[in-house]
């Protein structure tokens, strides 16, 4: 058993995702004697360079800092050596070579956003809720040679609301990762954690869930889909990077829409005429959109150069034309 004052700890992470748990980690008295994050970078209308969230936590908390361009570098290898550390905790960074998650005597953990072995990759919460997944959670297990298939050390699970989208389950995986890693960091110095195989969770004949990085074309809705669909979609993109769509009108050309957030899923009505996906139903109000097998009522969106806003809004700047499609 180690006390937590003797226990020296590096930190890889870049984005707020991390800032929580390392956060946890300073206020609980451990000693983090070096914080790695990624190097600057320019960003914005100015290209001013930008520090990551990570970073400025780090200096604001007088924590010895590295930013290095290349892992294999042998200054930094060299830097992070002399830093000592007995353990290090890995959150939202990038691959790390085995020169350096080997390096500590006590082994290096990740905190990822799932319940792994589901949704190993770089987008776990959006996947989980594009999948329509009812529950997410956040797992810690110790790094080997291949991403995100190391052994497993904890787990907690959340579940996921009909209302949430990657937001919101960002901020709550956020605070739990945190919790998580406080408590792995106390069972790994304890002597008590005893890490699982991933296989050991997985039922017979099952395999693993990717969650593979996620671009531009693969934000574009597809509305000749299940309303179900394109609504787990949406939310799983919300508010970053966003669904994306094209509105055809004829008086307007074509406009690109963003798409944050819909209604759930409204039934046609048995009375009318099932109109084709991507037709629009719109009393100057309220916009919906057809899907293969019903409405999806759109409540708020952004037209590229311009500010999101309410449906509404955008409504009563741009006044459609009956026969105007999303494609």
């Amino acid at each position: 058993m180690m006390r937590k004052e003797d226990l020296k700890i590096v930190f890889f992470g870049t984005p707020q995702f991390a800032v929580a748990s390392l956060q946890r980690l300073v206020d609980g008295g451990y000693n983090v004697v070096g914080v790695v994050t990624m190097p600057d970078k320019p960003a914005g209308r100015g290209h001013k360079l930008y520090q990551s969230d990570v970073k400025q936590y780090a200096i604001a908390q007088h924590l010895p800092l590295l930013q290095p361009v290349n892992l294999k570098d042998e200054a930094f290898v060299a830097s992070l050596r002399a830093l000592q550390a007995d353990l290090q905790v890995v959150i939202a960074f990038r691959m790390l070579p085995e020169v350096v998650w080997s390096m500590p005597r006590l082994g290096t953990f990740n905190l990822h956003a799932s319940l792994l072995p589901r949704y190993r990759g770089a987008a776990p919460i959006n996947w989980a809720i594009i999948h329509g997944d009812t529950q997410t959670g956040v797992t810690t297990f110790f790094l080997n040679h291949e991403i995100d298939t190391g052994d497993i050390i904890q787990q907690r699970a959340i579940p996921i609301g009909r209302h949430d989208n990657a937001q919101t389950i960002h901020d709550r995986l956020m605070m739990l990762g945190a919790d998580v890693v406080i408590e792995t960091v106390g069972a790994i110095a304890n002597g008590t954690a005893h890490a699982i195989t991933q296989d050991q969770l997985l039922t017979a004949g099952a395999e693993p869930t990717p969650a593979p990085k996620i671009f531009r074309d693969t934000c574009r809705i597809v509305w000749n889909r299940p309303a179900e669909a394109v609504y787990n979609f949406i939310r799983g993109l919300s508010p970053y990077p966003a669904a994306c769509t094209t509105l055809l009108d004829s008086q307007h050309g074509q406009l690109e829409l963003k798409i944050f957030d819909t209604s759930e899923p409204i039934p046609w009505a048995s009375s009318q005429p099932v109109p084709s996906p991507g037709t629009l139903n719109t009393d100057g109000q309220q916009l919906r959109v057809a899907c293969a097998d019903g409405w999806l009522q759109v409540l708020s969106l952004q037209q590229a150069g311009k500010r999101r806003m309410p449906t509404a809004d955008f409504l009563r700047g741009c006044v459609l034309q009956p026969t105007t499609q999303m494609q």
